[in-house]
């Protein structure tokens, strides 16, 4: 016992020694101690952003409503033994009574046929004035509007992200190049190009070899064409704006210094820390995308018949608004949900990784 107090006990100063004097400090309390813990574990940029995005309740109920549109769409068609352009048919004969029925209302021979013993599956929906079931037709319909956001903002963040770091990057006389090139795609006629383009490929493409751009027909090529020769500006100043703040850090002089190429530096230095912008720029362009194509279906300049799109199901059931008013009311709705869960998750995205708006 007494040697262990002779360890615990501090050795003293010798008078000529430029030491600290260790009895004029005391040991450190359990409190003391614990003010030096790590008060939260260390976390990636990322991490920290998802945890911050799943703490907004908007934009997790947008997370939710946009699942379950995409399992409707995947699934739907799987279990709903009709075709988007499938007359209704009982026994084999054509059920011309079929037209315009109301949500899960039978057709006077599906009706007879159910007293038989048969089995119908039912109208969720109703039908159209094509006896038509009209909910598989929303499904495709919402399947087009959903791949058109997509595929505009993979071609938006694809263009766009190359443009604007290549300009970004280079500066100078290139970067004032680059710039009035887009400048000058600001002006074009977005819907006017759109027309142009449907009537010149109407006449001269052959879509009869692709079969499923046969099914979207001219207009949607056309749509698609425009997509990504003018959508995809706004991205591109965007990226430049974020790439011309990067490219003054300390750690891209030091790729510069060890002889790192252009493209090196701009992969693995500059893009990674704006890919939350580029991310939440992304998001908000789908429903942009999505809108402008149900605009498109609305006026007739959408996908082919009988192939459906949520606006062209809404610019359909105008005939029959007063008599038949859920015709307008499931593609609005649809549209409404796919463009607001849209705008809802950007908004979360950019609360949570924009590092302007962090805490």
């Amino acid at each position: 016992m007494a040697t262990e107090n002779n360890n615990m006990a501090m050795p003293k100063k010798n008078p000529l020694s430029l030491q600290i004097d260790l009895s004029k400090f005391e040991k450190a309390t359990d409190d003391e101690k614990k003010q030096q813990d790590v008060m939260s574990e260390s976390v990636t940029f990322f991490k920290d952003g998802m945890r911050k995005l799943m703490k907004n309740p908007l934009a997790v109920g947008s997370i939710i409503v946009l699942i379950l549109v995409i399992l409707m769409m995947v699934f739907a068609p799987k279990f709903v033994p009709y075709s988007y352009e499938q007359i209704i048919t009982v026994e084999g004969k054509r059920d011309k009574s079929a037209a315009n029925l109301a949500p899960f209302e039978y057709s006077k021979l599906e009706t007879k046929y159910i007293e038989q013993g048969g089995k119908v599956f039912p109208h969720i929906m109703g039908t159209d004035e094509l006896c038509r079931d009209y909910f598989i037709r929303v499904v495709y319909g919402t399947r087009v509007s959903f791949l058109v956001g997509v595929v505009a903002a993979v071609m938006v963040v694809i263009i766009g992200v190359i443009y604007g770091s290549i300009s970004g990057y280079a500066g100078g006389k290139v970067d004032m190049v680059m710039m009035r090139i887009v400048d000058i795609i600001y002006s074009l006629p977005e819907m006017l190009i759109i027309i142009l383009l449907s009537v010149v490929l109407r006449e001269t493409l052959q879509l009869d070899t692709f079969p499923i751009l046969h099914r979207l027909g001219t207009n949607m090529v056309s749509m698609f064409i425009v997509f990504g020769l003018l959508y995809w500006v706004g991205m591109a100043r965007l990226v430049r704006g974020q790439v011309l703040t990067i490219k003054e850090n300390e750690y891209v002089l030091a790729a510069r210094a060890i002889g790192a190429k252009p493209w090196r530096i701009i992969r693995s230095h500059i893009l990674p820390n704006c890919i939350s912008v580029i991310f939440i720029a992304a998001a908000l362009q789908i429903p942009s995308a999505i809108f402008t194509e149900s605009y498109l279906s609305f006026i007739g300049l959408g996908v082919a018949l009988p192939m459906p799109s949520l606006g062209s199901l809404a610019s359909a059931a105008r005939s029959g608004m007063q008599s038949y008013p859920y015709k307008l009311v499931f593609p609005a709705v649809m549209i409404v949900l796919i463009v607001l869960a849209f705008n809802l998750l950007g908004d979360g995205l950019r609360d949570a990784f924009d590092p302007k708006l962090r805490k």
